[in-house]
């Protein structure tokens, strides 16, 4: 028992580790806190630092919530257990203790965890992100339509009632996270996310 329990503690830390500060830090000198849309995510350190440093971010974030919720299953062989060492990578993510408990908005870190849980939705709602993203040019729109549609494919796909609800509880959450992008995506001040800069 006080093994499992070290080991979602261990998950938590393992989310709470901020890649995009840590990068933005070493890479452009920058507190990623302090510029840009002022969020530790990949998307900022994208815009902020450059794309080799946004890349960087998105990789290591996805890492950190795949690793620990995949090998939670040889702590324990249950569903449930890995969805608690997935809500601990989550939370560390999003109020990471690294950074005064305001961390990220849990999408990167989430599809980690997501992939280890359950594959199949997670890539389809992977894929509906980029689709909604390339469409709109928006990354919080994207986020918010591939955080709907993960229960949805969860449910289809044949999961069984409790990964439904977990993945339902994690959308919710993540659309939490973006409220102030709704906000201004409403208001139509919502910055677009621009991979390929038109050159003049």
């Amino acid at each position: 028992m006080l093994i499992k329990f070290l080991y979602l503690a261990f998950a938590y830390l393992c989310g709470a580790v901020p890649f995009a500060y840590i990068i933005a830090k070493f890479a452009g000198n920058v507190d990623i806190r302090t510029v840009g849309s002022g969020n530790p995510g990949a998307t900022n350190v994208f815009r902020v630092v450059g794309k080799k440093s946004g890349a960087a971010t998105f990789v290591l974030d996805v890492l950190k919530g795949f690793l620990p919720v995949y090998f939670a299953f040889y702590i324990d062989n249950s569903f449930s257990y890995s969805a608690a060492a997935a809500a601990c990578v989550l939370a560390g993510h999003m109020y990471t203790v690294f950074l005064k408990f305001k961390g990220g908005k849990g999408v990167a870190a989430g599809l980690g965890a997501f992939l280890a849980l359950f594959p199949l939705p997670a890539v389809i709602a992977f894929a509906v992100f980029i689709i909604a993203l390339v469409l709109s040019g928006y990354v919080a729109l994207g986020s918010i339509i591939a955080a709907l549609s993960l229960p949805i494919v969860t449910f289809y796909s044949g999961y069984p009632t409790e990964a439904v609800v977990f993945a339902f509880a994690a959308a919710v959450l993540i659309i939490y996270k973006h409220r102030t992008n709704i906000a201004r995506l409403r208001a139509g001040t919502e910055n677009k996310f621009k991979i390929f800069k038109r050159r003049k």
